[in-house]
């Protein structure tokens, strides 16, 4: 990616912490789950809390108290069956595939050196929405949440493909936005991850109204009448 550097030079400190609280986040995420074996319910489950810190950072960990699932094994004796997840915390599996999308897909378009127009963003764009398309709809495969049906292969690809989309708008003109302002720094910069974090959360805004129809139609009568 052919970037010019204009980001202030204040926020590469702010990138740096900002990531080592994320990383420290996912790690407490993670002990909680396999050494205190708070195990969730499915381990796609447990991936997408840990992966959601990789971009929320500590706010994750609040969402994961207040919101994770453990089995009933570690469910206090008389507690009531777990709620159905809101729309905003269903929308994190898409910030984690996309997290975990430009953890593989960034380094893989600039080793390949692959660009269109001579620009490797396009490249980029593309490469990590497939991947977070492939991540999503695997999720959406084994998950089995407890609001939503087992969905069939069809189902799954096309709330993978939509959701991912609607993602985009905010990921995807987020980098547009930095690269064409020259604000786009290399990607061996902490500044480029920090602002790939934000890029995410903006996803996660723009994706939420399609997370929002799917979550609710998963909710209609049909599903109500089936439990």
């Amino acid at each position: 990616m052919q970037m010019t550097n204009r980001v202030p030079d204040w926020l590469t400190p702010v990138a740096w912490t900002y990531i080592v609280l994320s990383l420290c986040a996912a790690a407490y995420i993670a002990a909680d789950i396999y050494l205190r074996r708070r195990r969730q319910t499915t381990v796609a489950g447990e991936l997408v809390w840990i992966t959601a810190a990789l971009y929320l950072g500590p706010f994750a960990i609040a969402l994961y108290r207040d919101n994770s699932k453990p089995t009933a094994h570690h469910q206090p004796a008389g507690t009531q069956p777990t709620q159905p997840e809101s729309a905003a915390i269903a929308g994190l599996p898409g910030g984690g595939a996309s997290a975990v999308a430009h953890l593989i897909g960034v380094p893989l378009v600039i080793a390949s050196g692959l660009t269109i127009a001579g620009i490797d963003l396009w490249v980029m764009i593309i490469v990590i929405g497939i991947l977070a398309m492939l991540l999503l709809f695997a999720y959406e495969r084994s998950a089995g949440s407890a609001w939503r049906p087992t969905m069939s292969a069809g189902a799954a690809a096309t709330a993978a493909v939509l959701t991912v989309l609607a993602f985009d708008i905010g990921m995807g003109g987020w980098m547009l936005l930095l690269h064409f302002n020259e604000f786009m720094p290399p990607a061996t910069d902490g500044s480029f991850w920090f602002l790939m974090q934000v890029g995410i959360v903006l996803g996660l805004v723009t994706g939420y109204p399609v997370v929002r129809w799917l979550h609710r139609s998963s909710l209609g009568p049909r599903h109500a009448a089936r439990t």
